[in-house]
């Protein structure tokens, strides 16, 4: 099934114009979704749109609403709200560009692939892709995309560009309240060293397959199972928590001492660490689940003969 765009329009630099089409670069079937269920009867449930003192209402009835005070909206339909003129809408323009290291984490949101939308627009578009690698700059500018207007930065990726949605500045909270209470102090240079080397030593090329979603396997093998078995299984039992620590031992932490110890145990790169984590899996004792007899009935007692009445 071919791919579905969530946008088309242009890409505008300057008076050069790039038909381009943009899709989703994640998905949601890589994680596990479910629904409500009712217990009883194993039926779906299903939530119905009601207006109070009305009753359920039909989707055509329905209209947005922005509430200017207690109990009162200002109403506005679909069309009215599509009527709503923005350039952004079908164009792209780049007004600035900026290091890309000069973006925080923090202002990304969601990544998006950016493709040209035929031939003829292939030119002027690995002209902007080259551009930009070459530059190693993002290009900033706005696009309205399912009734939203984001700030967007467009950078290379392959042989093609990278859209990501950024948050404004005013959906990003503030940490100062968070960080106040963290002493600034001067670390000592004997704990930097070892921390330096550990870091060093366990430092390797990142490789995003190597990190799998241990829950989300773990619950679809939980589910194969019960729809394979129909039984019911603990999920204490599959991940036992670690005993508490028997005795007063102090919580105070020789630091060096643990990381010269780390250091000493560092194999460097994720992939040695997914394979100690393996092997503890395999040396961990595997539990079998027993089924328990059913109770024998005890025999009925006879009824008492009824005595004749005289």
């Amino acid at each position: 099934m071919a791919r579905r765009p969530v946008w088309k329009g242009q890409i505008r630099l300057s008076l050069v114009s790039i038909p381009v089409e943009i899709f989703a670069a994640t998905k949601s079937g890589a994680t596990i979704a479910f629904h409500q269920i009712h217990k009883e009867s194993g039926k779906r449930i299903r939530y119905e749109k009601v207006a109070p003192g009305i009753g359920p209402v039909k989707k055509e009835d329905i209209v947005k609403g922005f509430e200017v005070s207690k109990g009162n909206y200002v109403l506005l339909t679909d069309e009215e709200m599509e009527d709503v003129k923005l350039e952004t809408r079908k164009t792209l323009e780049l007004v600035q560009f900026v290091d890309q290291s000069e973006i925080s984490p923090l202002y990304y949101d969601k990544p998006y692939y950016v493709v040209p939308q035929d031939e003829l627009a292939e030119d002027a578009f690995r002209v902007v892709r080259d551009a930009l690698r070459q530059s190693k700059k993002s290009g900033l500018g706005q696009l309205t995309m399912r009734g939203k207007e984001y700030l967007v930065a467009l950078r290379p990726c392959g042989t093609g560009l990278l859209l990501e949605t950024l948050h404004y500045a005013e959906e990003i909270q503030k940490a100062d309240d968070l960080f106040s209470d963290i002493e600034e102090g001067k670390t000592e240079d004997d704990l930097l060293d070892v921390a330096r080397a550990l870091i060093a030593k366990k430092s390797s090329a990142f490789k995003a397959e190597t990190y799998k979603n241990h829950y989300t396997a773990a619950l679809k093998a939980l589910i194969e199972e019960k729809r394979k078995t129909g039984s019911v299984s603990d999920p204490d039992d599959d991940g036992a928590d670690e005993a508490p620590t028997k005795g007063g031992k102090s919580n105070v932490i020789d630091l060096m001492a643990s990381l010269k110890k780390s250091l000493e145990g560092a194999k460097g790169g994720a992939e040695d660490e997914e394979d100690d984590d393996a092997d503890d899996e395999d040396e961990k004792p595997r539990r079998k689940a027993t089924a328990k007899a059913p109770a024998r009935k005890a025999p009925a007692k006879k009824a008492a003969p009824k005595r004749k009445s005289a």
